[in-house]
């Protein structure tokens, strides 16, 4: 998903709306998603009820004393039957526990892509080339100068190396070039940090909207490093920035499936195919914001995988609000009038961004909200309901349930509106700043370069919650949650090793 901060249509004359907000969403909760939530929560009741009923029988065995242990052999003795029923009963209840555990699911590291510095484009160079092409109107021209300047990116952002001639030479041949040296180059450093030969792997999943060649990208993958026949690869398509969290949540259902395997998610966006040519204003933002970039996630359900794993994965709830019109269509893909393809912004983008992540917060907060949390905010919420009153709402407060937050790095805008709605603390949307501000709008991958810059300044503590949430075409909110195993440093080949010490830089207002 791309900002929303600006947009326009028509060609005539130089038009950039105000900033669009996202709704107050956490003003209007709908009691729906609340039970959603909670129903999440029931089917773990087996877990939550079995755990302490176990820890009780634990301590009240450690009282016993030799003496007590020998009358309870005694008179197990004349009760044969009962003994014989209870301990049936505990094994089959065991068995139920152990059975139906989801089995836990391991980060073990990740890698980003670092674009080569040959390939960076400054706002100036940006701006000239774009004139030079002669598809642009000065309209356009002025419209994407004002866009740069409010988008927050810096001047070390890079796009695709056939956007750096004049006239650019977009091709299909030039897309997969792309595509190879970002998912190549990023496997690579994943497969060098952890010591996992690319036949170990036993699931594969590729994202990648726009770009979606055949053979496929997975295929492309498996191809390279000759991985092994019985893979199980997908390739995901169209579903937009938040799909490296689609991503995560098939690969840990596979993972549910097959025992003691390696999964590799591979995020990614295709520029080089996808740069719009035309003056259509709500077509030209993703020229201004998207950027190369992607990552490479090594998932294990080993579970002696887990004393070097860096994250155990929590929760992943996801939100499609495709069932309604307008959503479906506010980021969409499309000719314009004169037959240029590009990816076009509805006006309504941020307010159903933030009808999308109301759902999803509401869904995710029992789950993860302490409970005086969830109390505080149910209690008012049904007050509301019942009286009709005009009760302001209670805002639950996410910073008690996360230590970290990865927001998806789309636009100023959507960054600067979440921090406001979640009463987050500048300290906690920096990661996505600075992210957006050195790499761009890396779509799905975004949210790993966050993660990657948190442990660059060796904030991940043993026992820190991370919340990744990110947004997408169709439209989708998705969230995944990680728990640090232990005190995380970066892995080697960082993509912030070598500019970490400037960050945070000072933005522009």
């Amino acid at each position: 998903m791309v900002n929303g901060e600006e947009g326009g249509s028509g060609n005539n004359g130089v038009q950039v709306r105000q900033r669009r907000r996202l709704p107050d969403f956490l003003q209007s909760v709908n009691l729906k998603y609340v039970k959603l939530g909670y129903h999440y929560l029931m089917s773990h009741l087996l877990t939550l009820c079995l755990v302490p009923l176990m820890a009780v029988v634990v301590v009240e065995a450690s009282r016993l004393s030799l003496d007590d242990i020998h009358r309870l052999w005694i008179q197990l003795q004349y009760n044969l039957v009962g003994f014989v029923v209870f301990s049936a009963v505990v094994v089959f209840a065991s068995t139920v526990y152990i059975m139906s555990r989801p089995r836990a699911v391991y980060l073990v590291d990740y890698a980003c892509y670092l674009p080569p510095s040959r390939l960076r484009v400054k706002y100036e160079q940006f701006m000239e080339h774009s004139k030079l092409t002669g598809d642009f109107d000065e309209s356009s021209l002025e419209f994407q100068r004002k866009i740069l300047e409010r988008s927050g990116l810096g001047e070390e952002t890079v796009v695709p190396e056939a956007m750096h001639y004049i006239p650019p030479r977009p091709s299909m041949a030039a897309a997969r070039e792309e595509a190879e040296q970002v998912m190549f180059g990023a496997l690579d450093k994943l497969f060098a940090n952890t010591n996992v030969k690319p036949r170990d792997v036993g699931i594969l999943v590729v994202n990648c909207s726009l770009f979606n060649p055949t053979p496929s990208l997975s295929a492309m993958i498996v191809n390279k490093y000759k991985m092994r026949g019985n893979i199980r690869s997908f390739n995901l398509g169209g579903m937009g920035c938040s799909a490296g969290v689609v991503a995560v949540d098939l690969a840990k259902d596979m993972l549910q499936v097959h025992r003691n395997s390696y999964a590799i998610v591979v995020s990614t966006e295709n520029i080089t195919q996808n740069w719009y040519f035309g003056n259509k204003k709500s077509m030209l933002i993703p020229n201004c914001l998207f950027r190369v970039g992607g990552a490479a996630v090594l998932l294990s359900n080993w579970p002696s995988d887990r004393r070097r794993s860096k994250y155990k994965l929590v929760h992943v709830v996801r939100t499609h609000c495709g069932a309604n019109d307008k959503a479906f269509k506010c980021v969409y893909q499309e000719q314009d009038d004169v037959g240029k393809t590009g990816v076009s912004l509805s006006k309504d983008l941020m307010a159903i961004a933030g009808g999308a992540l109301k759902t999803n917060i509401t869904t995710l907060g029992p789950l993860v909200l302490p409970i005086s949390e969830q109390i505080l905010f149910f209690v008012t919420l049904v007050a509301k309901k019942l009286f009709n009153a005009k009760i302001k709402p209670y805002i639950p407060d996410f910073k008690l349930a996360f230590d970290h937050f990865c927001i998806h790095a789309g636009g100023r805008a959507v960054i600067d509106e979440l921090e406001k709605n979640l009463q987050l603390l500048p300290v906690h949307a920096e990661a996505s700043r600075m992210t957006l501000h050195r790499f761009g709008n890396t779509s799905s991958s975004s949210i790993w370069y966050e993660l990657a810059y948190t442990e660059a300044k060796g904030r991940m503590r043993k026992g820190n919650r991370v919340w990744q949430i990110a947004f997408g075409s169709g439209f989708k909110c998705n969230s995944a949650v990680w728990i640090a195993l232990r005190n995380v440093k970066p892995s080697p080949n960082n993509p912030w090793e070598d500019c970490i010490h400037r960050y945070p830089v000072q933005l522009n207002p």
